[in-house]
């Protein structure tokens, strides 16, 4: 009963039965004993969360009363044992390995004995970085992205120095900043962005950098790491991840420029880039330049601007231009587009029998000047064509792997995908998008199962029920203000 790894019996509430005579109609089933869980890892990552998170509150209290303030002493908190296993335990196991082919459960073997050899490096500075192996995953538009798949130490260190650095810059980051930052995600963009739209914003500047991770400039890098951090250590620990080069075909090439994608480290040292040359420029622009209302919204390095005059919108694109360029930056010219949007430029286009205002797309979904039933305008957001003919293309290729595979594996599998795309593309307005993702894939899945055999019984009924069985129903994930404003009155109502 009290054994190791034992439990006492669980407690349940009691359920009586239906009748009370001697012969009951139903009774509750009794319950046994709960089995004893070992510890998983989940456990041991919350226990090493706490006690990181405690030995860096000093830090992050430091740097949330003082901006200015410089850390000298920040290299001890990487290497200690706690910090090195939370980041061993918040790896991805089954990601991809690097040069020196070692995998998440290879070094997990004997994972005490690796973290004190990897710390004891790291203490006496005899860590080395490996050059980045060097990937590409094919894009929307045809082109490829280049990703950069690091070894799995280089991973661990990494993500232990972004632990710590994130108590300092977390205080620092502009509130429209989004990408890749702990406890914030697409979705609090895309509402930062729906509610800056809903105020007087007339025009809208979609921009986006080209080719920005390889265009980051390490000498900038490094003395915008150094207005915060002090301790030489830790800048000299990140110059080595940026200076490591790259391995393509099995050859080995310097880079001048550039952060690798796909590393731990990269997306923290884009915040911190964007956070000297755009966020903080940007704020000055808008309380200075500014004669009218300014919105900014960015996720990584693509970002919205939004504003209430003309005037504003092409100067502040113009001095963005100047701005990029003095720190080896520049817009992509077919992706950067100045548009007229919003409530005012739609009633305007209306009244002289114009087309409605452009749209623009921003983290997959095409944003759209619409009206209501009753001809207002409503802000929309649809899932972005070009993503969702790509998602298809995949899904049908994969069935074509997957033909011949058991119904049900297919059906899991596709549960998985369709449940993910509705999770992210259920928001209001798009409805109609993510059913007719659900019905594509319902006809898709059709038709690979009538390909199984020329002697095929599948029919639209039998499809139907596999679908209802299989693929989760097309259901807004995520409600706007006005209808979270419904729901709550209807409850006070029963109430």
């Amino acid at each position: 009963m009290n054994g190791h790894e034992k439990s006492d019996k669980p407690v349940v509430s009691t359920m009586l039965p239906n009748n009370a005579a001697p012969a009951v109609a139903e009774a509750a089933e009794r319950s046994g004993l709960a089995k004893g869980n070992r510890r998983q890892p989940n456990t041991l990552r919350t226990l090493c969360r706490d006690s990181v998170q405690r030995q860096l509150e000093p830090i992050r209290q430091a740097a949330a009363r003082d901006k200015k303030l410089q850390f000298t002493t920040l290299y001890h908190h990487i290497y200690h044992p706690d910090t090195l296993r939370l980041a061993y335990l918040s790896l991805e196991p089954s990601a991809s390995a690097g040069v020196d082919g070692q995998t998440w459960h290879q070094y997990g073997h004997e994972l005490e004995k690796n973290l004190a050899d990897l710390g004891e490096r790291l203490k006496r500075r005899a860590y080395k970085a490996k050059p980045v192996r060097r990937v590409y995953i094919p894009k929307t538009d045809g082109g490829r992205r280049p990703l950069g798949v690091p070894t799995l130490e280089d991973k661990l260190v990494q993500r232990a120095a972004v632990e710590v650095l994130n108590a300092i810059y977390e205080s620092d980051f502009a509130e429209f900043s989004y990408g890749f930052r702990p406890g914030r995600s697409q979705h609090q963009a895309l509402n930062a962005l729906y509610a800056g739209l809903k105020q007087k914003v007339h025009w809208v500047l979609d921009a986006d950098i080209r080719a920005f991770f390889d265009s980051i400039n390490h000498e900038w890098m490094v003395k915008f790491l150094q207005h915060r951090i002090a301790d030489q250590r830790v800048v000299r620990l990140i110059q080595k991840w940026l200076t490591a080069g790259v391995l393509e075909d099995g050859q080995w090439r310097h880079v001048d420029d550039g952060t690798p994608q796909g590393g731990s480290i990269s997306p923290l040292l884009a915040n911190i880039y964007l956070h000297y040359v755009f966020d903080l420029w940007a704020q000055q622009w808008s309380r200075q330049a500014g004669r009218g209302l300014t919105t900014f919204t960015r996720f990584a390095d693509d970002y919205i601007a939004g504003f209430h005059k003309q005037h504003d919108a092409e100067q502040f694109l113009d001095a963005l231009r100047t701005r990029l360029q003095k720190f080896h930056l520049e817009l992509h010219p077919d992706k950067t587009r100045l548009i007229e949007f919003g409530r005012a430029p739609a009633r305007r286009r209306r009244r002289h029998g114009n087309p409605r205002p452009e749209t623009f797309t921003f983290l997959g979904f095409t944003h759209i000047c619409g009206t209501t039933q009753r001809g207002h305008h409503r802000l929309l957001r649809h899932t972005a064509k070009k993503k969702m003919r790509a998602k298809l293309k995949t899904l049908k290729d994969e069935l074509r792997i997957r033909l011949h595979h058991p119904v049900p594996e297919v059906g899991k599998w596709l549960r998985a995908v369709v449940r993910g795309h509705i999770q992210y593309y259920g928001i209001p307005t798009n409805s109609r998008a993510i059913r007719s993702f659900r019905d594509q894939v319902t006809w898709l899945w059709f038709r690979a199962l009538r390909r199984r055999s020329q002697r095929t019984r599948i029919t639209w009924t039998r499809m139907a029920r596999l679908a209802a069985q299989w693929l989760p129903p097309a259901r807004l994930q995520h409600l706007d203000e006005a209808q979270l404003g419904v729901i709550t009155r209807g409850r006070s109502r029963m109430r």
